[in-house]
């Protein structure tokens, strides 16, 4: 089992930035690929980026290409989403997740055997 806790939402201006944290514990041996994914009121979780902590191909959606970043930190076991320009449109509850291996891309939720419980991002106009 790995636990995950998400941190670092709120509620931000469009233009502005925020950094989500995911901080994982239990058995790290699982905890191969990190994604990261949204869910807004109404619609369906969708991936947002991914990455294989030990290093290979990171993943974006085309909708955050440029604008957000995935990195990881294994000393401390935690991984980042870093969230740039921030639009309304991204606007959701953002969860992080892991898998055991490299995922097929585009990557999806159904892939994923761990999750956080969100937190929670608001962009206003």
């Amino acid at each position: 089992q790995v636990q995950l806790v998400e941190s670092g939402g709120g509620s931000v201006q469009a233009g502005e930035s925020l950094r989500l944290s995911c901080a994982a514990s239990g058995y790290i041996a699982s905890r191969r690929y990190m994604g990261w994914f949204r869910q807004a009121p109404g619609k369906e979780r969708e991936a947002v980026a991914g990455i294989p902590i030990f290093g290979g191909s990171v993943y974006y959606a085309e909708s955050v290409k440029g604008r957000f970043t995935i990195f990881t930190d294994n000393a401390k076991n935690t991984d980042y989403l870093q969230m740039n320009s921030l639009e309304p449109e991204d606007t959701a509850m953002y969860f992080c997740a892991a898998r055991p291996g490299t995922p097929a891309q585009p990557i999806r939720a159904y892939d994923f055997q761990y999750w956080g419980q969100g937190t929670q991002v608001t962009v206003s106009s």
